[in-house]
């Protein structure tokens, strides 16, 4: 276990077609400024374009927005889709908001996790992740900055092109790719020498894929004399809290349901089953926490999933919460606050220090209350002698 780990959240965000999605999109800056508030070290947020529950098209629009509400926390694509971007144009978006975040931002990136996307902007599923690598490549060697960059594949082409701002933060910003059960987010990451964002890490291909994920980015690391750093490296999974188990379960049966349908329908990660969805609800949570892959419970509960998961990593950077949209606006949000009330501080060992004090008073009890005896006494023993003498 790690002093340093980080926490943040993972956001779509997911909006029932019964909410309103103009104030959906308020809730999400209102949340990232609350996580500022609390404490928590990261928020990374969507893109997406279709299936009408993950509302936010344009990351960066919404960075900017909750930047104005924030002061310290980062702020990350999460992620840019960048088989629908020429690279050019992801690099100086990012390069701009990191000078008007002062260094607050991370770009998060990936192939595309709905089809309904690409289909929509008539990109072949199966070409968008060797599109994501020629893009990346690009936009990495736009932000080294060396040279002018000159490529052509047959989707995008850079003649002399190079930025004209430099990152704020130096030599660059943190950038993870997305990793979910295959070698090719880990190969990627130790390629290029960039982090990783595992968004299934708790689904139990996910899990089981942890313990091997690292050593084939030090592999590819090794073979392009790359620096691979766990510190990069961010765990991403679902959780709602409460002070106990039931009212946790109580909570989520506002939305789950819906979710996990529409994680059926949009089959983004393959990681909800038919079997658990055809289960009633109570054996749903059930089988959700048994498994590992979600926490519907307590405090407690989501210390023990945070520590299984570094434990099978043997060492990672973050664990971001993925946003869901399970339980009502209040519920939801006392959950992150909890979490950061009760669970943060037990990664960062933040009463470490108050726990000694107190155990090295309680060891001494009988020596200080003799003290605290031997001056009442002597105190009183002094205030009769003045009376005496007074008296005199």
């Amino acid at each position: 276990m790690t002093s340093q780990l980080r926490f943040g959240v993972f956001s779509a965000p997911f909006y029932g077609m019964h909410q309103n999605p103009t104030l959906g999109i308020r809730d999400v800056i209102n949340l990232v400024a609350a996580l500022d508030e609390w404490g928590y070290d990261e928020a990374w947020l969507g893109e997406h374009r279709s299936g009408g529950m993950e509302i936010v098209g344009a990351p960066e629009i919404l960075i900017a927005a909750a930047a104005e509400r924030t002061s310290r926390i980062k702020l990350g694509t999460g992620v840019t889709t960048l088989s629908y971007h020429h690279p050019l144009i992801v690099a100086d978006r990012m390069v701009f908001l990191d000078h008007l975040t002062r260094g607050r931002i991370m770009l998060g990136v990936g192939s595309g996790a709905l089809p309904s996307d690409a289909w929509m902007m008539g990109l072949e599923v199966a070409r968008q992740r060797q599109m994501m690598e020629e893009s990346l490549e690009a936009i990495v060697a736009l932000l080294k900055g060396e040279d002018p960059v000159s490529r052509k594949t047959d989707w995008f082409q850079l003649r002399d092109a190079r930025l004209q701002l430099r990152p704020y933060q130096q030599p660059c910003f943190d950038i993870a790719t997305t990793a979910v059960v295959s070698p090719s987010g880990p190969r990627l990451a130790g390629r290029l020498g960039i982090g990783m964002l595992s968004v299934a890490a708790t689904s139990p291909a996910g899990f089981n894929g942890l313990n091997g994920a690292w050593q084939i980015v030090e592999e590819q690391a090794a073979r392009f004399g790359t620096t691979p750093d766990r510190g990069s490296w961010r765990l991403v999974g679902p959780m709602h809290i409460a002070e106990t188990e039931q009212q946790a379960r109580e909570n989520v049966k506002y939305g789950l349901r819906k979710w996990i349908e529409y994680s059926k329908v949009a089959a983004a990660f393959g990681i909800i089953t038919q079997d658990v969805n055809d289960l009633n609800f109570d054996a749903t949570v059930d089988a959700l926490n048994e498994a590992g892959w979600a926490v519907i419970g307590t405090p407690e509960m989501a210390i023990a999933q945070i520590e299984r998961l570094v434990e099978q990593t043997g060492g990672c950077g973050a664990f971001l919460h993925f946003d869901h949209n399970w339980a009502n606006r209040q519920n939801t949000l006392y959950s992150y606050e909890l979490f950061a009330r009760e669970v943060i501080p037990h990664f960062r060992a933040d009463n470490q220090a108050r726990q000694a004090s107190l155990d090295w008073m309680t060891a001494n009890k009988d020596a200080f209350h003799m003290e605290m005896s031997g001056a009442r006494q002597s105190a009183a023993s002094q205030y009769n002698a003045e009376r005496e003498a007074a008296a005199r």
